[in-house]
């Protein structure tokens, strides 16, 4: 079950995730500056690696799209050892280069306002980011537009979720981004909530989103097969006697 392709294409763009979104927040891009900088890189390493991976990076994504039988659960496991070990590379790449100049990656880690005030509130948003985020790659994966429309769909998701949630938590939606941060800075890898909020959520929000996808996808055959059957009860008015 191992693909040696797809493990190499989720680690680049489960490192360069973490690498720009964490970059963009050291060197204080601002608000919009990281939305832009995280949705155009998924966008960009979509169009590049979508057709190779189906280009997760996420650990929540590979999650939903298991659930949903898109990837069978043992080439998820895979997918996840990649984008841990991307993640990770990449925080460690950042801390090395930091370090001589007397900096730190803790602008770059994924935490929020919310954290230590209401932890579950903070759970909540993670959760509802990560479904408008595995919701959007599950509704656009079989669309005409192929790759090219479902990178700029799943980037701009990104990009919006970032500037709705950045604020409250960081907007992580990607357990692996927050593991790579933790284990170097923050969020405390001792905290139980650093769990509930930055994996619990996404994996919540991942699965709500399976389950809204799979029922509008059954109601559309239901409504397909109804049509179909009208169509054949009708007469054919050419066949009438005159």
């Amino acid at each position: 079950m191992f693909n040696s392709k797809v493990f190499l294409a989720e680690f680049v763009g489960a490192f360069a995730l973490a690498f720009i979104g964490m970059s963009a927040g050291i060197v204080n891009a601002g608000l919009v500056g990281i939305a832009l900088a995280v949705g155009l890189t998924q966008a960009a390493l979509h169009l590049a690696y979508g057709r190779i991976s189906g280009a997760h990076f996420n650990p929540a994504i590979t999650f939903g799209a298991a659930l949903n039988g898109d990837v069978k659960w043992l080439a998820a496991v895979f997918y996840w050892i990649a984008q841990f070990a991307g993640a990770i590379l990449a925080a460690f790449f950042l801390k090395t280069i930091l370090e001589p100049l007397g900096a730190t990656i803790e602008g770059g880690v994924t935490v929020g306002a919310l954290n230590k005030s209401q932890p579950v509130m903070a759970m909540v948003v993670e959760a509802i980011l990560t479904f408008f985020l595995v919701n959007t790659v599950l509704r656009v994966k079989d669309e005409e537009g192929g790759i090219r429309l479902a990178g700029w769909a799943i980037g701009v998701t990104y990009a919006f979720a970032n500037i709705a949630g950045l604020p409250f938590t960081g907007a992580s939606m990607n357990p692996a981004r927050t593991l790579a941060g933790a284990i170097f800075a923050a969020p405390s890898l001792t905290n139980v909530y650093t769990y509930v909020i930055y994996l619990f959520g996404p994996l919540l929000g991942a699965t709500l989103a399976v389950i809204v996808s799979n029922f509008l996808d059954e109601n559309n055959a239901k409504e397909e097969e109804t049509e179909e059957e009208e169509e054949a009860e009708e007469p054919d008015s050419q066949t009438k006697p005159s």
